[in-house]
């Protein structure tokens, strides 16, 4: 019987293989994009990379629908597949990259960059700016010079800052942010923003 890899497997010796390979990375797991779920977002100095990873006990059944979520948030994705997947490449668009896990017994490296990414044509900054907290808006405000909008919803300051600020350096500050979030004081971030902003 060919050996099965899970996702369990998976995780942890490929998030090693992407830091091996691309040096400075942050990685976030499980990230709500609209109405899917991303693995993980590599958080790179070139742009937020989007990974869809499928064990040898998934099947394509969401597939379809999670491909233009993860198109629209990020700069660029990947499909992470167990050896069973071998008809990936007919269920992802041509500008995903795959990569391919190797069963413990292949020797070598347990991956194999089968398909290098290219940029996705459906990228949409206000989509990945919508990945940021609101602390995290109103820093690029205080970063570029913009009002604070300190009663304004967050979808308000988003659409101001898409406005005002340059699309290059906006993806810069929208890369920065992710490299600098801290999941250990989210919280108490979010409370002293709230009540500063009563």
């Amino acid at each position: 019987m060919p050996y099965r890899l899970h996702d369990i497997d998976l995780r942890e010796p490929l998030f090693e293989w992407v830091e091996a390979r691309l040096g400075k990375v942050r990685i976030l797991e499980e990230v709500e994009i609209g109405r899917s779920r991303a693995d993980a977002l590599l958080v790179t100095e070139g742009g937020l990379v989007g990974m869809e990873i499928k064990s040898d006990a998934d099947t394509y059944a969401r597939l379809e629908r999670q491909v233009p979520d993860y198109d629209r948030y990020f700069d660029a994705n990947v499909v992470v597949v167990g050896g069973s997947h071998t008809q990936v490449a007919r269920h992802v668009p041509e500008t995903w990259g795959i990569v391919v896990a190797q069963p413990p017994e292949a020797g070598g490296l347990p991956f194999e960059l089968a398909r290098p990414h290219q940029p996705s044509p459906r990228t949409s900054r206000a989509r990945k700016l919508s990945l940021l907290w609101r602390p995290e808006l109103a820093h690029i405000q205080e970063l570029t010079g913009m009002p604070r909008y300190t009663q304004k919803s967050k979808a308000f300051v988003a659409k101001k800052i898409l406005e005002k600020v340059e699309p290059e350096q906006l993806d810069r500050l929208i890369i920065e942010a992710l490299f600098e979030r801290d999941y250990t004081t989210i919280a108490d971030e979010l409370a002293a923003y709230r009540q500063a902003h009563r």
